[in-house]
């Protein structure tokens, strides 16, 4: 839209006067449209903008008698400056609503027509280059780049790789985000940079491929590092508790093997002498399976005679054997004989 407006603003420039000058300036600049003249004698100069035929500016060099009108919407007020003596005009703080088409008009003793078309821009962001990681891929050997600029218009956006172009877009409207894409591989070392201008002026950003492309196994060693960790201290605790419960379990056996040494004694009060009969003390050893019945290998029962009374010891080693198992061998073992 801007540039057609541009367009027609050269060509009624062309079609209305007999020279015509295209000026560009930036927004907040101070603008001088030169009369070529350099001495105004008897003459008359009107400067008018655009279609209105109000003139902005009026003056009669002869007499010194200077008029100055503003347009309706006021858009010139307290911006403009006359040369009185060469009649060129000053835009000052100029913005975009001062682009368009101006004529000069002198007359007198030399007429002249002159007419200006300007342009004016606004100041142009600095690009902002980003990675593009909703369309990179974990698998890819390329880094998805975005390069950005807000609220802009009348620009054009590019890639470079060194002073070649790769890709641009460009956009006429005004106060518009542009985006412009770009892939390069991880371990690419050539110089890139991004470029936003217009007819007078441009910024530019260069990329660094080491701080926006980082390959994806390099991104997830953080994480690769806490999965480690996280394992590594579950595998200690998980032999923690074995090596405790095998503490337990022969701290338990150890108890049991020295349970097994120990002697216990057993009375018999109720045997009593018969006549003809005597009871010799014995050592009997038996031999006890232990896959059979799980208690002491060998078991010694030892039966001793004391005033009519049988006491009996038994010592058993190595395995557990409970007090029935031992009252019942000693039972055996010590039987009554006759002398």
């Amino acid at each position: 839209m801007f540039h057609v407006f541009v367009l027609f603003c050269l060509c009624w420039c062309r079609l209305n006067g007999e020279f015509s000058e295209s000026v560009s300036a930036m927004e907040g600049d101070s603008l001088t449209l030169h009369s070529d003249i350099t001495e105004c004698v008897d003459s008359r100069i009107v400067w008018t903008f655009g279609s209105e035929t109000s003139p902005i500016v009026n003056i009669k060099i002869n007499r010194q008698i200077i008029s100055q009108f503003n347009v309706p919407d006021g858009r010139f007020r307290d911006r403009l400056k006359l040369d009185h003596q060469t009649g060129s005009l000053t835009i000052t703080n100029i913005t975009t609503q001062h682009a368009g088409c101006y004529e000069l008009q002198i007359s007198g003793p030399k007429k002249s027509t002159k007419t200006f078309s300007i342009s004016v821009y606004a100041h142009l962001p600095v690009p902002v280059i980003s990675s593009n990681s909703s369309q990179s891929s974990s698998s890819s050997s390329y880094c998805s780049l975005l390069c950005s600029v807000m609220n802009v218009g009348h620009v054009t956006l590019s890639w470079y790789k060194g002073n070649s172009l790769l890709s641009s877009i460009s956009v006429s409207d005004l106060s518009i985000s542009l985006s412009l894409p770009l892939e390069v591989e991880y371990q690419d070392k050539n110089s890139y940079s991004c470029v936003i201008n217009n007819p007078i002026s441009n910024q530019t950003t260069h990329l660094d491929i080491t701080q926006l492309c980082q390959p994806c196994s390099d991104q997830g060693q953080p994480m690769l590092y806490i999965v480690l960790i996280s394992t590594a201290g579950s595998l200690l605790i998980v032999a923690a508790v074995v090596i405790f419960c095998i503490y337990k379990k022969y701290r338990k056996t150890d108890q049991e093997d020295q349970s097994c040494e120990e002697e216990i004694t057993y009375a018999y009060p109720t045997f009593h002498k018969r006549k003809g009969q005597s009871v010799r003390p014995f050592i009997l050893c038996v031999n006890l399976a232990v896959s059979q019945i799980q208690m002491c290998e060998r078991v010694v029962v030892v039966c001793i005679t004391i005033s009519h009374q049988i006491f009996i010891k038994v010592t058993r080693s190595q395995f557990n054997v409970n007090n029935n198992q031992k009252w019942k061998m000693a039972k055996l073992c010590c039987q009554h004989k006759h002398v």
